[in-house]
């Protein structure tokens, strides 16, 4: 077993702590708890079902598809196949106040010649469950957090041995400390003050420099940053959800992603009016572009978010989003994702956001949500409604 019987203990502690972070809403007994895992995750579930019978939750264990499971179900699934929603699907969310998914996976590449219309079709389906949820958690009946279980195939993926690979979870989420829940409280409380202070600006727009980025991000009326909530385990990240009109310029993700079992490297986009108008690849080109055409929304920009490298110790490529999107490294990180936008960013209450203030404010609509990351030094500045300019990110840190 990758991670020792006291770490799981630890890591489920820490999950629970994210669980009741990210809804605004207290957990009370008798509440339904999803837990969603692939199957090599099952150890750190198992601990988690007990902790939540013990906390009077009914819980719901639900393990995923195995890898040939999912590829059969692309090869082979017709058109209503793929769209098709089981019985009390629906009713579910519309009841769930907490869910937990355990990414374990066995295969990274087993979808790689899969058909990635059949995909976007299965992925647009769901997205009317997702926004059961999104309702759900914006009136503060829902929450949710999500991690990753060691796996052989994320450590060869990620040009790690197991043990390294592990080493990076227990670092990155504080399973070699006594009492993980109380360094996330810290970090939280800790990246809360940031938080005050980028929402104490008034923002015009954001510039982002490097080697390989030339980009401006417009934050738009009624938006705050957001982040070290609880939903990732683990969450360094601070981010917003902009006005995706007001995106200009050249953006390069330089750390690769596999997404949906393909390998993708060296994104560079450039935006135009808001609207991804290039995309180029070093590798996984066309996978991309069609990643891009899934809907209207999918080649505009959801989300703009900073990593802080004084709260990340993750310093390795991991093949997963949740750690990449969190690194820390000797520059921190930045990434856009393209696609869906986050409501919690909402400046106000996220309940009373109609579809209509939502297009208005720029808003992102998607069924995708794809993080595209840079580890390059960087320099971010904020220009000022009132003409000022304020350094707020540089080397890798947030500057106040």
């Amino acid at each position: 077993m990758p991670l020792t019987r006291e770490q799981i203990d630890r890591y489920a502690d820490a999950l629970l702590w994210g669980l009741g972070k990210a809804r605004t809403g207290r957990f009370c007994r008798g509440d339904i708890v999803l837990i969603r895992y692939d199957s090599p995750g099952a150890p750190l579930v198992e601990v988690l079902y007990d902790k939540l019978l013990d906390r009077g939750m009914h819980v719901i264990p639900r393990a995923g598809l195995s890898a040939q499971m999912e590829r059969s179900f692309f090869d082979k699934a017709n058109r209503r196949q793929l769209v098709f929603h089981p019985p009390g699907e629906r009713e579910l969310c519309e009841a769930l106040n907490g869910s937990i998914f355990v990414h374990a996976p066995a295969s990274l590449t087993h979808l790689k010649d899969a058909d990635p219309g059949k995909i976007a079709r299965a992925v647009i389906a769901r997205k009317e469950l997702r926004e059961i949820l999104d309702r759900r958690e914006d009136a503060g009946d829902f929450g949710w957090t999500l991690c990753t279980f060691p796996t052989p195939e994320l450590a060869q993926k990620a040009h790690l041995s197991l043990e390294q690979y592990t080493d990076q979870i227990v670092k990155a989420c504080f399973l070699d400390s006594d009492n993980p829940a109380a360094r996330w409280e810290s970090i939280y409380r800790r990246s809360g003050a940031i938080k005050k202070w980028l929402n104490g600006m008034a923002v015009s727009y954001y510039h982002v420099e490097s080697d390989h980025i030339d980009l401006r991000i417009r934050p738009g009326k009624k938006r705050q940053w957001i982040g070290v909530s609880g939903h990732n385990i683990p969450s360094f990240e601070l981010f917003l959800s902009p006005d995706w009109r007001g995106t200009e310029g050249r953006y390069l993700a330089n750390q690769p992603s596999f997404r949906n079992g393909n390998y993708v490297k060296d994104v560079e986009l450039i935006f135009e009016k808001g609207r991804a108008v290039k995309v180029e690849a070093a590798s996984g080109e066309d996978f991309a572009q069609r990643q891009l055409s899934m809907d209207r929304g999918a080649g505009r920009v959801g989300e703009f978010s900073l990593t802080d490298r004084r709260f990340s110790r993750i310093d390795r490529f991991m093949a997963d989003t949740l750690f990449d999107e969190n690194y820390g490294g000797e520059w921190g990180n930045c990434h856009i994702a393209l696609g869906a936008s986050f409501s919690e960013a909402y400046d106000g209450n996220p309940a009373e956001l109609t579809p209509t203030m939502k297009k208005s404010l720029g808003f992102n609509d998607s069924a995708l949500h794809w993080d595209l990351i840079n580890t390059e030094k960087k320099i971010v500045r904020a220009h000022l409604s009132d003409g000022k300019t304020v350094t707020i990110y540089e080397n890798g840190v947030f500057c106040r």
